[in-house]
């Protein structure tokens, strides 16, 4: 993809993540004074939208980079990284809290991973960036 798509990517995910966090703040606190949550669910929604967030702000980034300096194997690689940990780190915390005990836990480690495999990889992309005029 294109650093203009990363970038509209980013951006969706990013107002995705303000929606996410109104309804944790509007919709899962009141059920959390209600007892049908658990503060500790609602923590960790909390969690799963910081994280997307943040990880949807990399994304723009990396289509920024991309866009100055050429899409190279390692800022795609970062992209597919951010992308593929908001949606197995982040998306499995949204099941789990939305759902209830959803199966596969194990795919939490693997989209942590896949955000430090795309912040190595955006910091490898850089390194060979050209220098700053």
């Amino acid at each position: 993809m294109s650093g203009r798509t990363w970038i509209i990517v980013g951006a969706l995910l990013a107002a995705l993540a303000v929606l996410a966090g109104a309804f944790g703040v509007h919709g899962l606190k009141q059920q959390v004074k209600a007892g049908t949550r658990t503060a500790d669910q609602l923590a960790t929604f909390e969690t799963a939208v910081r994280y997307q967030m943040f990880h949807a702000i990399a994304l723009i980034l990396v289509g920024l980079a991309s866009r100055a300096n050429g899409i190279s194997p390692c800022t795609r690689i970062a992209a597919v990284a951010f992308l593929l940990g908001i949606v197995l780190f982040c998306g499995w915390l949204y099941a789990n809290v939305l759902w209830g005990n959803v199966a596969l836990p194990f795919i939490v480690p693997i989209g942590g991973t896949a955000f430090v495999v795309g912040w190595v990889a955006l910091a490898v992309a850089a390194w060979h960036w050209p220098a700053a005029r």
